[in-house]
Formats: structure tokens, sequence, C-alpha cells
């Protein structure tokens, strides 16, 4: 079954109607959403052939999810990657580790970054070098430009194979 499938599947069984009848639209960014005012919020993310989606159903109106998924191997420029997402700190705190837990680690906080980054709808337009994740005892934004601030986001690392990096991540957008 193919992401998209999946996705009108377990739509349709949230909503309980049929997966033909699930209205999709592309918004803003390509952000796919329910071409409806009700409904819960949803996200999807690929990596090769394996798709990761949210569905919130027990989400309050004002808050949307992100979710991304990423190959704990993938192969990266680390340094350059660096530069264009990471904040200074988050840079010099990656200095510290060899080459494959800076890759690892890079990996982690980019899950976070572009999960939140799907959930405003901002994608690949968000300002990552401004967004500072913190990943020691759990995931969590310590600082941001609006709406990336701390007190509008739970980052949850998700239960994934462990050839895998997964973070969900919930907005409240007021």
């Amino acid at each position: 079954m193919t992401g998209r499938a999946t996705l009108r599947w377990l739509l349709g069984h949230a909503l309980g109607c049929e997966p033909a009848a699930i209205p999709l639209r592309r918004g803003v960014r390509g952000r796919p959403e329910l071409d409806t005012a009700r409904g819960p919020d949803f996200n999807v993310s690929h990596t090769g052939e394996v798709a990761l989606i949210c569905i919130g159903t027990a989400l309050e109106r004002a808050e949307r999810v992100g979710v991304d998924i990423e190959r704990v191997d993938r192969r990266v420029n680390t340094d350059g990657l660096s530069r264009r997402v990471l904040t200074e700190h988050e840079r010099e705190a990656l200095a510290a580790f060899d080459d494959d837990a800076r890759r690892r680690q890079l990996l982690r906080l980019w899950t976070c970054k572009e999960a939140m980054s799907k959930a405003t709808g901002d994608a690949l337009s968000a300002p990552f070098r401004r967004i500072h994740i913190a990943t020691d005892e759990r995931l969590r934004l310590i600082s941001g430009p609006e709406p990336y601030t701390p007190g509008r986001w739970r980052l949850l690392s998700v239960a994934v194979p462990e050839e895998f990096f997964a973070t969900l991540a919930v907005w409240r957008s007021r």
C-alpha cells in the first residue's frame, strides 16, 4: 500500500468514512490537509520506502502536528547541513563528537526541526538556524522566533525501528 493510500485508509477509519471520500488537498507549500473545516490534523513523512503518518485525533482545535523520519545511516554533508540548519550553540556542541556521532546528532536535530516546520506549514522556509533544540534528557525547544517559541511546542521521539530517527512535533498555534 502506498503512503497516500495508507493515509486515506487511516483518515477514513478516524473519520468513519470510506477512504475515497476523504477530501484531501495540498495547502501552502504542499502540506497535505483536509479540504474541510472539521477533522483531525495530520502529517506524513517518507524516507525511502518507509512512511510515518500521524493523525492527531486527540488534539485540541488550535494544535497541529508535524512528523519527520530519517534513516540513522543517511549520508549527509555534516558541515554543510550544520551551517544551514543549526544554531551556533548547536554547532559548537556537535564539535565535541566524533564524525559518526556528529552526523547522527545532526540527523536527530534535523528530524526535530523538520517536524516543527511541517507542523507550521513553513516547510523548508522555516528559520532553522534560529531554532535551538536540546536532545540531552528529552527533546525540547530551547528558543526560537515566533511561532517557534518554547511554550507552544511538544517534541516527542517516536518509537521506530533502530535504523531510524523519528520525531513528532505538536504545535499550539494560539
